[in-house]
């Protein structure tokens, strides 16, 4: 970590942009979620900025982070984002039909208030959407009208500074390719509209250029290619991702590291999916599916180390699928068949079940990404933020490192991260006294 500025408190009323390519149920979920915790008529359940506690392995517990790290506060945050199709949030909301219609009614001032901006959209990368509201023209005009999206958002809503996070859908599966290596290739690659530019690529150009912190929700590959981390590293702009930790690759993270400390043995590992929403509807195309399907089957090798344990993790089949089954919705279902063995070789099996709602759990995702991402690029943080891999499927590192995925190692990253943030913010305060 590099030392950077003073952390210090934001003043209250000092705004934070929020901005969100792609408003459909996550998104929606986790304006009209923030929306009721400032009414006080919620709790911000799953949310680790707002209900988490410093911890200390020698302690146990300690104090709320917000009431130790310098975090935006959330009556400061101001909504706005991109999607093609031209919805307010509240009507986008009722649609993705995540939330219960009585929720949502309390709130209907705070979302009817956020139209979305004209996308960036290119059906050649999402197949299964469209909608009218769309950028025309050059890859470099579109890009370029991102950031003034950006900065013209910022000044009319009296903001001090801004946040990206992408909740837009999975893109068609994609690999690095000659435009993605370095930022003079990139740049030449919009002046001759490169097709191998993706829309969140040139979210991530954009929300760099205009020196805001870009944490990506998807598989994407987004900014994780050579060309916008060189960016980044040079504007000194913070990034994060890639795809939010929800739900199977949560409890994924959480069971093989179980498997590991025993030495546990694992033949198979069997995980399918069934889900209705829009981002369902995506991954019923088989591009689409594929990015997916490379950012959730990369937890295991990491996690059990087949290389160390060849008798135990050697020979793993793993198989993930995806179905789109629209009377589900946003009520996500997993279940994973995981063949095991132990002592002697004896097989035995494990069964998950998991019954989720994917944009409830993804909606706290956001806020803390949004919260400690601003916290981040103010105590002068640049590039690709690991210790954020906590919220991530597959998280993006620096060149030559390895990913962590397992979950309870993540956390240790993140709570040391946070108590060096919080020890920051503690010597701003005594020297301001002093």
């Amino acid at each position: 970590m590099r030392t950077g500025p003073a952390l210090t408190t934001p003043h209250a009323g000092e705004k934070l942009a929020v901005l969100l390519p792609g408003m459909g149920a996550v998104a929606t979920t986790a304006i009209a979620g923030v929306a009721a915790v400032r009414r006080r008529i919620a709790d911000p359940v799953g949310s680790l900025t707002q209900l988490g506690r410093l911890q200390d392995g020698a302690q146990g517990h300690g104090p709320l982070l917000r009431d130790v790290l310098p975090l935006a506060r959330l009556d400061d945050l101001v909504f706005g984002g991109w999607d093609p199709i031209p919805d307010d949030a509240f009507s986008a909301a009722v649609r993705a039909d995540v939330l219960r219609r009585d929720h949502l009614e309390p709130l209907r001032d705070d979302l009817a208030s956020i139209r979305p901006m004209p996308a960036v959209f290119d059906r050649q990368w999402v197949r299964r959407l469209d909608g009218p509201n769309v950028k025309r023209g050059t890859l470099r005009a579109r890009a370029e009208a991102l950031v003034e999206d950006i900065r013209g958002f910022v000044q009319r809503n009296g903001c001090a500074r801004a946040v990206m996070v992408w909740t837009g859908s999975t893109e068609t599966y994609a690999e690095v390719g000659p435009a993605h290596l370095s930022a003079k290739a990139f740049e030449a690659a919009l002046d001759r509209d490169d097709p191998t530019i993706a829309p969140s690529m040139v979210y991530a150009w954009a929300a760099i250029h205009a020196g805001v912190p870009f944490l990506n929700g998807a598989p994407n590959l987004s900014a994780d290619v050579p060309a916008l981390r060189e960016l980044a590293q040079e504007r000194g702009v913070v990034t994060a991702g890639k795809d939010f930790k929800t739900g199977q690759t949560l409890m994924k993270t959480t069971i093989a590291p179980m498997l590991r400390a025993r030495l546990l043995g694992l033949d198979g590992w069997f995980s399918t999916n069934i889900l209705g929403n829009r981002d369902g509807e995506v991954l019923d195309d088989a591009a689409s599916f594929k990015t997916k399907e490379v950012s959730k089957k990369s937890v295991l090798d990491q996690i059990l180390s087949p290389k160390e344990h060849p008798e135990l993790y050697g020979q793993i089949d793993h198989k993930v699928t995806i179905h789109y089954y629209p009377p589900r919705g946003d009520n996500k279902e997993g279940w994973d068949a995981i063949d095991i063995f132990g002592w002697l070789g004896y097989p035995m099996q494990i069964k998950v079940n998991f019954q989720c709602r994917d944009s409830i759990l993804a909606a706290p995702i956001v806020l803390d990404l949004a919260l400690l991402g601003d916290l981040a690029q103010r105590a002068g943080e640049r590039g690709p933020q690991e210790w954020l891999s906590f919220f991530f499927k597959s998280p993006v590192t620096l060149p030559g490192r390895t990913p962590v995925h397992d979950l309870f190692q993540q956390q240790a990253i993140l709570q040391a991260q946070l108590r060096t943030y919080a020890d920051r913010a503690a010597s701003a305060a005594h020297s301001a006294v002093g």
